[in-house]
């Protein structure tokens, strides 16, 4: 069995306050409590889950722009936590990311070109023509024309801007691209052609992408396996189609079911979640969910369930999940 391109296990990333004269300590804030999953060659990983639940900073965090508090992330059997700063930034031709804001970030004071030909120049390797000849390659491959090498960051739209981040995270040819919400803050139609942009980039390019999403369709459409989290930890990890089928988390079930159906003639099936989600400053004890679970018996909230194996119903694939009645 080939080993995975991206390992990580026991992930946190905890906050502490800083502290006060005379004030009480403050407990820190667990954006990231123990997460582990792998990434495949070549395959889309998406982690999901209601804003907090500590998404942006796990994607964050494997890349190392926030430093861990504990746990390990290898790369390639490489462990990156343990880099050197120098070391890691040899490492992040092999590592890049797409964020969320297209336009914040993106230099304004550069041309598109420049913006391209960043990475290259940072890494050296090439004379000045055979940058420029990358760039005008990339942002043909990624929709936008040789042309718009010459304008600014503020001369295009929303959808050619995050093209424009897609075609810079390109240049060194990395093996994992991070894409946090990339498309979220694009119209639908746009969406839909970024989204199948980065499909056909990973086909010709054999990425991986660990994909931070919250729109569940286009979850459906890219990934191959889906990843939900809930206050900082994952509750499930399963195949696309498996999850989507038959899910198995409570949590799970209930977030699926918030997304629209787009059949009017079938009736959704709502099931709603009680209460607000607990601080992770001061998380429950136990399973994190039992404050708001159907489920929760008195084991839940004593014991913390772990995250393990149960027979998947749809798929050969390993479906994990965190919960003690299922």
């Amino acid at each position: 069995m080939t080993a995975p391109l991206l390992e990580v296990r026991d992930l946190k990333k905890h906050y502490v306050a800083p502290q006060r004269w005379f004030a009480p300590r403050r407990p820190p804030v667990q954006a990231v409590d123990g997460v582990s999953f792998d990434v495949a060659r070549g395959e889309t990983l998406s982690l999901v889950g209601e804003s907090g639940c500590g998404k942006t900073t796990t994607a964050k965090t494997v890349l190392r722009l926030i430093e861990p508090s504990a746990g390990t992330v290898r790369l390639d059997g490489e462990e990156l936590t343990a880099l050197t700063p120098e070391q890691m930034r040899l490492r992040r031709r092999d590592v890049q990311i797409i964020f969320q804001d297209p336009y914040a970030s993106l230099n304004p004071r550069l041309a598109a070109g420049e913006i391209v030909a960043e990475p290259l120049r940072n890494f050296g390797g090439a004379t000045r023509a055979q940058r420029q000849e990358r760039v005008h390659w990339l942002l043909q491959r990624v929709g936008l024309r040789p042309e718009a090498a010459a304008k600014y960051p503020h001369e295009f739209s929303g959808g050619q801007r995050q093209r424009l981040g897609i075609a810079r995270a390109l240049a060194l040819n990395p093996r994992l691209i991070v894409c946090d919400e990339p498309v979220s803050a694009l119209d639908v139609s746009v969406q839909a052609q970024v989204v199948n942009l980065l499909m056909d980039l990973q086909a010709e390019f054999g990425i991986a992408y660990l994909f931070v999403a919250h729109d569940l369709a286009v979850v459906r459409h890219i990934s191959r396996r889906v990843a939900v989290m809930y206050l900082g930890r994952i509750v499930e990890i399963a195949e696309r189609d498996t999850l989507f089928a038959a899910p198995l988390h409570p949590y799970t079930e209930i977030l699926l079911s918030a997304a629209p159906v787009p059949n009017p003639r079938t009736p959704p099936r709502r099931l709603l979640l009680q209460g607000d989600p607990p601080s992770p400053a001061n998380p429950p004890p136990g399973c994190r969910f039992h404050t708001r679970c159907p489920l929760a018996q008195d084991i839940c909230r004593s014991q913390a369930p772990a995250l393990s194996s149960r027979p998947s119903s749809t798929t050969a694939g390993e479906h994990l999940v965190a919960c003690h009645f299922r």
